[in-house]
């Protein structure tokens, strides 16, 4: 199989999908990698890294996605990609297609098979390839939000950890998953006060067991919600509904609660946002206010620590790369049952019942 691994373009991207040993172990299984130039300098691997495990550095992502088989990517396909999609090829990249209509009708006309690292299924139900990703956000959104508090940055100009005599930031986080658990970990690092919020009781039982005492568990109900708007200055939005949109639990409405210069950094925006004021940002330009209130909304956290977080994401999606190019996506999927729930498209039609539902489009089944 030809595998292509090109340039990332989505702004302030600075990600690969393949590490050299990747390379490595492809070419040594008789498969062919084409590799576009540059596509691992914002990672601090060069080319020549890539070109001594056997990858072929081509100049062009044209020619590169005219001829692989496999592209292996980041990030979703932008717009400039799109044209070089076609039928028969497979992508294999974070997709987030609930959260984009325009993205997901283009991409479905270019008759690809897209198979999106957010939806695939571990043995146990996990969601293996956003896992890692989903820490280094949460762990970011401490750091972002702890930036985004000083008064320059326009917010409350709070110390997470206040100092002695002057109480710390008090932080609520929706979402008692991997962002959260990892966003919590960090904030009662700082010496916050922390409240981490879920509808699941079990995992409120679990998180309780496992934090320290600055960080409280709280259930996750309208009235709740509202409660820790009104007490905090920074808000974790971390919420999942793996595949489909972000449900909206902060409204414009309760942004009145809120004090002036709190901060919503909500990690979930590449899946619509859970607060209804949030719009995607860059890190160019990651923050804009409404009604006083900081919004940090950037798709791409962990892009922006792309070393981290390129050898956090290919120790994870490599194995599934392998399976792909040994046996070809459809005995891969038989070998994995979970990589099937990956192919959100193929053939010119949508595989995967969250995408379909969230559009109205019809959803067939993967052969």
């Amino acid at each position: 199989m030809i595998v292509g691994v090109p340039c990332e373009v989505k702004q302030d991207e600075y990600r690969v999908a393949m590490l050299p040993v990747g390379v490595e172990e492809l070419t040594r299984a008789g498969h062919r990698v084409l590799l576009q130039t540059g596509a691992g300098v914002g990672s601090g691997i060069p080319d020549e890294q890539y070109a001594e495990n056997g990858a072929e550095i081509l100049s062009s992502a044209k020619d590169l996605f005219a001829q692989a088989d496999l592209i292996v990517k980041v990030k979703e396909p932008q717009p400039a990609e799109w044209p070089l999609l076609r039928p028969g090829q497979i992508l294999f990249t974070y997709l987030h297609f609930a959260a984009d209509e325009h993205l997901t009708r283009s991409v479905l006309a270019t008759g690809v098979t897209a198979v999106a690292y957010e939806t695939l299924r571990g043995r146990g139900g996990d969601l293996p390839l956003l896992t890692p990703m989903s820490e280094v956000a949460g762990r970011m959104s401490i750091q972002e939000g702890a930036k985004f508090l000083e008064r320059p940055q326009e917010g409350r100009g709070i110390l997470l950890g206040g100092v002695p005599g002057v109480p710390p930031a008090h932080i609520a986080i929706l979402g008692g998953g991997v962002v959260g658990k990892n966003a919590a970990q960090v904030a009662a690092g700082f010496g916050a006060d922390v409240f981490i919020m879920d509808i699941n009781v079990d995992r409120l039982r679990y998180l309780e067991d496992i934090m320290p005492p600055n960080v409280n568990t709280l259930f996750s109900d309208r009235h709740n919600i509202r409660d820790q708007l009104r007490q905090a200055d920074l808000v974790i939005g971390g919420v999942l509904i793996p595949g489909a949109r972000a449900p909206n639990l902060v409204t414009r409405d309760d942004l009145k609660l809120m004090k002036q210069g709190a901060v919503i950094i909500d990690v979930c925006i590449d899946q619509g946002g859970c607060t209804e004021t949030s719009r995607p940002t860059t890190h160019s330009e990651p923050t804009y206010l409404v009604d006083g209130i900081v919004h940090y909304c950037v798709t791409n956290m962990p892009g922006a620590v792309g070393r981290t977080s390129t050898y956090a994401l290919c120790n994870v999606t490599f194995p599934y790369v392998l399976q792909i190019a040994n046996l070809g996506l459809s005995a891969a999927c038989g070998k994995f049952p979970g990589l099937k729930d990956a192919v959100n498209m193929h053939a010119g039609k949508v595989t995967y019942k969250p995408v379909a539902d969230t559009f109205q489009l019809p959803c067939s089944e993967y052969p």
